[in-house]
């Protein structure tokens, strides 16, 4: 499963992001998302893209696109 399948105020935890593109995949372990770490998705803008998610203390507005990358367990 993939973190741009989850629903609205749904929590999992990352299993890996973006395996195999090594400058995206920098890119998401700064913002946070690296394995292990749990993730609350609060909302969806309007139109479905972006979706914003708490990761720890910080919010993260976050394209589908990069979502897809992104791979998660349900909590």
């Amino acid at each position: 499963m993939t973190l741009a399948e989850m629903q609205q105020a749904s929590h999992c935890r990352v299993l890996g992001a973006a395996a195999g593109i090594g400058e995206i995949q920098s890119r998401l372990y700064a913002l946070g998302l690296y394995p292990g770490v749990t993730v609350e998705v609060l909302r969806f803008a309007p139109a479905g893209d972006p979706m914003q998610v708490r990761v720890g203390s910080t919010l993260l507005s976050i394209r589908k696109q990069e979502a897809t990358l992104i791979s998660v367990e349900l909590l």
